[in-house]
């Protein structure tokens, strides 16, 4: 009886096991079927359900947030259904006034004071010799100066002195202490007209001012900067109230891709648009600039341009400078996405009145890249004429020692001038044209 119940118990094991035994090949099978859908990377497992993993990422401020510019979109947009060749703003007053300078000193006079080879601190100190005013140097002064103060106020000798120093000074009455320091900052008051904020703007970025704080709302600009920066301002905002004219370029900027494998023939243009209306021809290192006349326009250029070529518009905007002052055309800045031409600046110094006993606008136009200067051109016009900048290659911006670029695709830069004329407040302000323009022109 015992090897019969062995037997049985056997088979029984072995009928236990065996759906056991199949469910575990199953369980295996459809483990396959669900690692065959998943990923390894680097030893990790990517699957639907996984999280991305990225790199960490350097403390830099992002693309996207380092262009944010509230006058961009005053830069960037041209209306060329609406442009005037000529402008009148009435002349606004501009201030500059120094921030920080701390409370006012105590009225008290000095007279026959003299001080030699002193640095402001030792001059000071000197002076305020018997008061209970200390003299505190922020910043360490190297500058001697020498000189005699007959009579005067308190305020006005502090002042004498640290101007002589290229110093700047701070009172603060509770503490009773002077401070000195090399670098100051300033709000600059800009009039209501914002072709004229723009021209100042641009005017201070061509003098290498980066550090410019603009408060769009009530017209205001802060800067700091030390002695020469002040001068620097102070000169440009004194010259910027004399001048009774500025100069402002509308500019489109365009990728030329020729149909065929043969560049662009720009001899075209003659018989297109007529001799007469290409006045000037100034070959530069690199490219061609031509100076037209007002029947040769945006429209009418890429319309030329359609052709023989595709045509894709880069960059659009504009800039105003002083007259006789420089500024510059950032195109990457007012670019709808990053190009290869993107790193080119168009950079214009130019000046409008007499020009051999005609008024004309004598500029020179520079193009700039990272890399140095690629072309520059002089260019003197009428108003009212435009220029065409041609024969520029692509390539000169390809980086690689291969690209997929054609070598006959062209950066082509159509630039407009206008005269903005300052006149005073009390006369109207408004664009010029017909008998008006002509009057002005013949002035």
């Amino acid at each position: 009886m015992k090897k019969i119940k062995l037997f049985i118990g056997a088979i029984l094991g072995a009928v236990i096991w065996l759906p056991m035994f199949g469910c575990a090949q199953m369980r295996d099978k459809n483990q396959e079927a669900a690692y065959d859908t998943v990923t390894v990377v680097e030893n990790f497992v990517i699957d639907e359900n996984s999280v991305p993993i990225f790199p960490k990422k350097a403390a830099l401020t992002t693309d996207t947030a380092r262009r944010f510019s509230i006058d961009l979109p005053k830069r960037c947009r041209v209306d060329w259904n609406n442009q005037s060749v000529v402008s009148v703003v009435p002349e606004e007053k501009i201030e500059i006034v120094r921030l920080g300078a701390g409370d006012p000193l105590p009225a008290l006079m000095v007279s026959d004071y003299e001080f030699s080879n002193k640095t402001v601190k030792q001059a000071l100190e000197k002076l305020m010799d018997g008061t209970d005013i200390d003299i505190i140097e922020d910043d360490a002064q190297i500058e001697k100066i020498t000189g005699t103060i007959q009579s005067g106020t308190l305020a006005d000798a502090v002042e004498l002195m640290t101007k002589m120093g290229r110093t700047y000074y701070s009172y603060d009455a509770a503490s009773g202490e002077l401070h000195l320091d090399n670098r100051a900052k300033w709000l600059v008051k800009m009039p209501r007209d914002e072709s004229i904020i723009m021209a100042l703007l641009d005017a201070m970025r061509g003098a290498d001012l980066r550090n410019l704080l603009v408060d769009w709302s009530d017209k205001t600009v802060t800067f700091e900067g030390n002695y020469q920066t002040e001068r620097e301002v102070a000169r440009l905002i004194a010259d910027v109230s004399s001048k009774k004219y500025m100069l402002a370029w509308d500019i489109d900027v365009y990728r030329v891709y020729p149909r065929t494998d043969n560049p662009i023939v720009w001899m075209n243009m003659l018989p297109a648009f007529g001799e007469n209306n290409i006045k000037m021809s100034i070959p530069g290192v690199v490219g061609r600039a031509l100076v037209v006349s007002p029947e040769i326009n945006t429209k009418t250029l890429q319309e030329f341009l359609y052709q023989q070529a595709n045509v894709v518009l880069i960059s659009q905007g504009t800039f105003v400078i002083p007259n006789g002052w420089q500024s510059r055309f950032d195109i990457g800045q007012c670019s709808k996405e990053d190009r290869l031409e993107t790193d080119l600046i168009v950079g214009a110094t130019a000046k409008y009145g007499d020009y051999g006993g005609q008024k004309k606008i004598d500029a020179k136009i520079v193009l700039r890249t990272s890399a140095g200067e690629l072309s520059s051109f002089n260019i003197p016009s009428n108003v009212g004429d435009n220029y065409v900048i041609i024969g520029i290659p692509t390539h000169s911006f390809v980086t690689t020692p291969e690209t997929l670029i054609s070598p006959f695709a062209e950066l082509v830069v159509f630039m407009s001038p206008r005269v903005i004329s300052i006149v005073d407040a009390d006369q109207n302000a408004a664009p010029l044209a017909g008998d008006a323009l002509r009057a002005f022109l013949s002035e």
